[in-house]
C-alpha cells in the first residue's frame, strides 16, 4: 500500500508510504490521498482532526515522482499541476485542523503539501525546501503562493531562486513550522494539539479554518497561473534536460 490510513481516538491518520522513494509523490498516491481526503470530508464530524505524515525517519515526501514528469506535454503538466492544487485546496478546506507531523526531507510536492495543512510539527531532522528550479522547472501545487504567505517575499524568493533547504530550525524561525520535537516526537505533538482543539467549539474551529483560508481568496487566480506556467515549462527543452539528469544522477547542462 503506498498510503496508509487508519483511525485512533478519532483522528484520521494518513501515512505516504512509499519509503524506498523517500514517499515521493506520484499518481496513485495523489489519487490515494484524494480519496482519503474525500472519506475525511464526507463523515467529517466522526474526526477530531487529520494527521499527514511519511513513512520511515529520513522523509516526510521529498518532492513529486519526477519519472513521471519526463515527456509531458504543456496541457498535460497544467492539468497535473491543476489536479495537485485542487487536491492541497481540499486538505486545506477541511473543516478540522490538519497537522503534517514532517520527519525528515519535505522538498518540493513534500514541502507544498505540508504547506496546504493548517499546522506543522518537525523532527528536528527535517528539512524544508523547493528545489523545482533545479529541474528547470517551478512548484506547481501552490508553492509559489503558500511560501510566501508563511514567511514572506524576501525569503521566498531567495529558497525558490536558489532551490536552498532549510533545517527545522530555521525554518520555526521563518514561522513555517509551529513546532521543532526530537525525531519520533512529531507525531505525539501533533495529537497533543488536536486534542486540546477537539475540547473547543467544533463550529467555532469550522468557521475559523474557513475565515483564515477566505483571507487569501484574492489570490486565487495566481495558483491557475501557476498551473499555466508549470505546464509551459514542462514543454520546454531546459525542463526535460533538468528531469533527465536527476532521473540518470548527472548535472543539468542549461543552456542561457
Amino acid at each position: 500500500m503506498e498510503l496508509i490510513k487508519h483511525v485512533e481516538n478519532g483522528i484520521y491518520f494518513i501515512t505516504i508510504n512509499r519509503e524506498s522513494s523517500l514517499n515521493a509523490l506520484n499518481k496513485n498516491v495523489m489519487h490515494l490521498l484524494e480519496s482519503a481526503i474525500q472519506e475525511v470530508n464526507d463523515h467529517i464530524h466522526e474526526y477530531k482532526g487529520v494527521i499527514i505524515t511519511g513513512s520511515g525517519p529520513k522523509s516526510f515526501v521529498a518532492g513529486a515522482d519526477i519519472t513521471e514528469l519526463l515527456g509531458l506535454s504543456h496541457a498535460e503538466g497544467e492539468a497535473l499541476s491543476l489536479r495537485g492544487q485542487k487536491i492541497f485546496q481540499d486538505i486545506e478546506r477541511l473543516s478540522i485542523p490538519v497537522i503534517a507531523a514532517v520527519n525528515g526531507f519535505a522538498l518540493g510536492g513534500g514541502c507544498e503539501l505540508a504547506m496546504a495543512c493548517h499546522m506543522r510539527v518537525a523532527s528536528e531532522n527535517a528539512k524544508f525546501g523547493q528545489p523545482e528550479v533545479n529541474l528547470g522547472l517551478i512548484p506547481g501545487y501552490g508553492g509559489t503562493q503558500r511560501l510566501i504567505r508563511y514567511i514572506g517575499k524576501p525569503k521566498a524568493f531567495e529558497l525558490l531562486l536558489t532551490g536552498d533547504m532549510i533545517n527545522a530550525e530555521e525554518a520555526y524561525r521563518l514561522n513555517l513550522v509551529n513546532y521543532v520535537v526530537p525525531i519520533g516526537s512529531e507525531i505525539s505533538k501533533s495529537v497533543e494539539i488536536i486534542e486540546k482543539s477537539a475540547k473547543k467549539g467544533p463550529r467555532a474551529i469550522a468557521k475559523a479554518i474557513e475565515l483564515m483560508n477566505e483571507h487569501y481568496d484574492f489570490e486565487r487566480d495566481a495558483f491557475a497561473h501557476e498551473a499555466k506556467l508549470f505546464g509551459e515549462l514542462l514543454d520546454e527543452e531546459e525542463s526535460q534536460e533538468g528531469i533527465q539528469a536527476f532521473i540518470n544522477k548527472t548535472k543539468p547542462n542549461f543552456r542561457r
